[in-house]
């Protein structure tokens, strides 16, 4: 059975005209404080020729889903859009992409409606030790190593010829089968694996100037990880300024976007200084819940 796989791998490696995709089951505790409060989400890592892609895949399908509605609602020409998201977001909200043969590695996140693009500046340095391990059907070796904040061992499988992994991890002789910080409170395991069709890049929206200001149909800003730290801890600082500025912009309530917040008790607010407040008291209440990042260094 292993044979037949590996032949298959090197198969779509050689024709160029296939995407391998691994399912990683990715287990993790957001509140560091709250240990029972265990989180899964399956995350998809899409290998082809030119490199890897990392993301969630109810995400995927959430996005997928508001895509077509967006496309549906522009060609109709009715000139009003409404931006709801579709199905479950998922808990997972960033992707990471990287580039062959050299590895080029970058995260794909966002800080209130801005998206970003960070560049990672630091490749994992391994540790191979002689430790093995069955995962599942793989015979898989040890390796450890310090990243973003955490410490990290890997189990690979070199069936599996590919130098991947999950999230930003790779240059390993095979294929991360699975991966754990020393806390336990990130575990992304290998959970299966099928060839897909290679997918055609998708074409920007031609989205109305007034949805832009949702922060829609946004290309990302590329930035360094110091750059984004220091947007991140802006955020933190002031998490209603973006909307407030957004306001402004937009006209506030005179103008075309009218924005409504719902309380969790269900109390309906369009007064602007009521939901700036709403706003914050949200976004640290967040804060608090999700303490434990998968890569500390980047936000602390």
């Amino acid at each position: 059975m292993k044979t037949q796989i590996l032949l298959l791998l090197l198969l779509g490696i050689l024709t160029g005209a296939q995407t391998n995709r691994f399912f990683y089951e990715y287990t993790f505790i957001p509140d560091s404080n709250n240990k029972e409060d265990v989180k899964k989400e399956m995350m998809l890592l899409d290998i082809n020729k030119s490199g890897s892609t990392y993301y969630s895949y109810d995400k995927f399908v959430s996005d997928s889903t508001s895509r077509a509605d967006l496309e549906r609602q522009i060609k109709s020409g009715s000139g009003s859009i409404s931006v709801n998201k579709k199905g479950k977001p998922g808990e997972v909200s960033y992707k990471v992409t990287k580039q062959y043969p050299e590895y080029k590695t970058y995260l794909f996140t966002s800080i209130f409606r801005d998206q970003y693009k960070v560049r990672e500046d630091k490749k994992p340095e391994w540790k191979i030790l002689p430790d093995k391990q069955k995962i599942g059907e793989y015979d898989t070796q040890k390796a450890t190593t310090n990243f973003g904040g955490r410490e990290w061992t890997a189990w690979f499988a070199q069936d599996i010829p590919f130098q991947d992994g999950p999230y930003k991890f790779y240059g390993l002789p095979g294929l991360i089968v699975k991966l754990e910080d020393a806390t336990g409170s990130h575990i992304m395991t290998l959970a299966g694996n099928k060839k897909i069709q290679a997918q055609a890049e998708e074409k920007e929206l031609d989205v109305p100037a007034h949805a832009r200001i949702l922060g829609i149909g946004e290309k990302e800003l590329e930035v360094s990880k110091e750059q984004y730290k220091k947007v991140w801890k802006a955020y933190v600082n002031d998490p209603s300024k973006n909307m407030r500025e957004m306001m402004n912009r937009s006209g506030g309530e005179n103008g075309k976007v009218v924005f409504k917040v719902k309380t969790a008790e269900g109390k309906e607010m369009s007064d602007p200084n009521e939901i700036f407040k709403e706003m914050d008291k949200r976004a640290k209440e967040g804060f608090k819940k999700n303490n434990n990042p998968i890569e500390p260094d980047l936000v602390n």
